[in-house]
């Protein structure tokens, strides 16, 4: 548990902040790498993907913010976005809906998908190692990875019971760091491969879903209905719709071997 990473003139700097900014910094990377790579790079792109980290951050917030009203006795927009919680979900659907409204209010018409997709993937996978230092852990295991922490440590990890145990339990954001990284690198292979303008990012989208979904089960995350977390919830209605999407494309060829075109990415 590493709340603070480093102090800057004596003022403390947040391990979770500081990875959350440097994921945000390797994902706006990775967006306009790629939009120079295709040659699209231009100031529309720039208010778009501003757009996008906004939208993400504010959703990221609103998206918890129930938790909040309901702990908070005197509760206040101020007290929301320094003591309320963050939602990785809510982010992405607001880093989404970001995206789509920049894009019509400075009449940007192209897809945007396949840039956002290698970028959030990579973002993702370096921000993550801010919940790993900081959130809880996970469910109880038996597997010879399994993390223990000691009872100091586990004074300062907030909603994880098995913590006080001293029991090994998953690094659940370990696993998705991971994913992440794997994705990141699987979005570049599919790159010259899948010719549907956009489709990497409901690729990604759909992918990270059903992933989410299964790496719940070891999160440790409170059940909200039927056994299941707020997240899977959420899941349960987006998953239906990536997938009927796909199901609905499938006659239309979208994928290509890498050199039976010569179109341009």
């Amino acid at each position: 548990m590493v709340p603070v990473l480093f102090h800057v003139g004596g003022v403390p700097v947040g391990t979770h902040d500081f990875f959350v900014l440097l994921g945000v910094l390797a994902a706006c990377a990775v967006f306009f790498a790629e939009a120079r790579r295709r040659r699209v790079a231009n100031l529309q792109l720039v208010w778009v993907a501003l757009g996008s980290v906004v939208m993400g951050g504010v959703f990221a917030r609103a998206s918890t913010a129930w938790r909040y009203l309901a702990a908070a006795p005197e509760p206040s927009l101020a007290g929301l976005w320094l003591q309320g919680g963050r939602s990785i979900l809510g982010g992405l659907a607001g880093a989404y809906l970001g995206a789509v409204l920049t894009k019509r209010l400075v009449g940007y018409r192209a897809k945007t998908g396949d840039l956002f997709a290698p970028a959030v993937a990579l973002g993702m996978a370096v921000g993550r190692w801010g919940c790993f230092l900081t959130e809880q852990i996970g469910t109880p295991t038996r597997l010879p990875w399994g993390i223990s922490v000691s009872p100091e440590i586990a004074a300062q990890i907030p909603n994880c019971p098995h913590c006080e145990t001293g029991a090994a339990m998953h690094p659940s954001f370990l696993y998705e760091i991971a994913f992440h990284a794997v994705m990141f690198g699987a979005l570049l292979w599919l790159r010259p491969r899948v010719r549907t303008p956009g489709e990497l990012l409901k690729i990604y989208l759909l992918a990270y879903a059903l992933f989410r979904f299964a790496v719940e089960f070891v999160r440790g995350n409170p059940a909200m209905w039927a056994g299941l977390s707020a997240s899977q919830l959420f899941l349960l209605g987006t998953i239906p719709l990536l997938v009927m999407y796909f199901w609905r494309g499938r006659p239309t060829p979208g994928y290509r071997p890498a050199l039976a075109s010569q179109d341009a990415p």
